[in-house]
């Protein structure tokens, strides 16, 4: 246990400076900041109309000799869209809907209104996410982002038979990680024992399905029939955007939190937990990912996922700026501060799940 030195005091100035750092950062909170998002929204529609343009383009180049230009620029297409729909998800829809940008007070850009591009709902996931698991971090039993019900990540997990499979579990996950998450609020564990609000079950089945019909109209259906007889190139070009994205947004979630080094709690750690307490687990609940600012942009700045897990609706571009402040706060403790880079944090994070799917 890396924290069993700190006593209730250290604990108590830990959240008072902590606390500090969080109001420095929030009167700071202007004109500079709200053209920040403006820009990415800006940017990633741009990346997405561009990316559905060129690949109309590649619908339109006839079937001759110039298949591989064709191709070309199908495959540009696609990879812009996948840009487009990481730059949404991670960066704005995940921030805007943790309430980052509230402060603006724009109805356009705030937690209450915005739906992101994915078949999750946003009122569910918000539920899931904001308040679940962000106020349970790590907490085993508790926290449904541990291993999402499907992974068995720490040895205090009980081991079966299936968990054999579970690097297959994994990766199926992050292939289709944003149906994952769609249907994780419905809380399947209570439905199966039938211990479910059959109500309240049955409105999220609606909300879901709604979604996924809105999702599924737009993607696979509207985009691609404007491609005329080309329709099956760009349901295909959809679809790997998707994909492209639901692996991308897993791999950084899987290194925010199953990486090694991470420290898992038992439900008890909840009982009487203190502010400062709170702010330790996050601490020592979550890892980040070394890298540059490419990488903060599409990670949504969860390659920051300490700093993220201490200020949830901290706008996400000033993490970076705090981090060497959090860094010192945990050298003065003594406390771990699980930084590396994204291949380190990869490997110990499948080192992990393929470790853990044995006895």
């Amino acid at each position: 246990m890396p924290t069993v030195h700190l006593t209730d005091a250290d604990h108590e100035a830990i959240a008072a400076e902590l606390d500090a750092l969080r109001q420095r950062v929030t009167a700071e909170l202007g004109a500079r900041d709200a053209a920040y998002i403006h820009r990415v929204i800006a940017w990633q529609r741009g990346l997405e109309a561009g990316g559905r343009a060129v690949l109309q383009i590649a619908a339109l180049l006839p079937r001759d000799r110039r298949t591989a230009l064709r191709r070309s620029v199908w495959a540009a297409g696609t990879a812009t869209l996948s840009l487009a729909k990481i730059l949404e998800n991670m960066e704005i829809g995940h921030n805007v809907m943790h309430g980052q940008w509230d402060w603006m007070r724009d109805p356009k850009i705030h937690s209450t209104t915005w739906e992101w591009d994915a078949v999750a709902p946003a009122d569910l996931w918000k539920h899931l996410h904001n308040v679940v698991h962000h106020t349970n971090t790590n907490v085993l039993g508790v926290d449904d982002d541990l291993g999402f019900g499907l992974l068995r990540i720490t040895p205090e997990q009980p081991w079966n038979p299936a968990c054999v499979a579970q690097p297959l579990y994994a990766l199926l996950l992050m292939a289709f990680f944003e149906y994952g998450v769609a249907v994780a609020d419905l809380e399947i564990d209570k439905i199966l024992a039938g211990e479910d609000d059959r109500e309240v079950t049955q409105a999220k089945l609606r909300t879901i399905r709604r979604k996924i019909a809105r999702q599924w109209s737009k993607d696979y259906v509207a985009f691609p029939l404007l491609s005329g007889r080309r329709f099956g190139s760009t349901l295909l070009a959809n679809f790997v955007a998707n994909t492209v994205r639901n692996l991308w947004a897993t791999t950084v979630i899987y290194c925010g939190h199953f990486p090694g080094d991470v420290e898992v709690f038992p439900p008890e750690r909840l009982d009487g937990e203190t502010h400062g307490q709170w702010y330790v687990r996050q601490l020592t609940g979550s890892a980040n990912i070394a890298g540059g600012r490419v990488l903060d942009l599409l990670s949504g700045n969860l390659s920051h996922q300490i700093e993220h897990h201490l200020f949830p609706d901290m706008p996400s571009h000033r993490l970076a700026k705090i981090a060497p402040q959090v860094r010192a706060l945990c050298d003065k403790y003594d406390l771990p501060y699980n930084s590396a880079s994204l291949a380190r944090q990869v490997g110990s994070t499948w080192k992990k799940i393929f470790r853990l799917s044995l006895p």
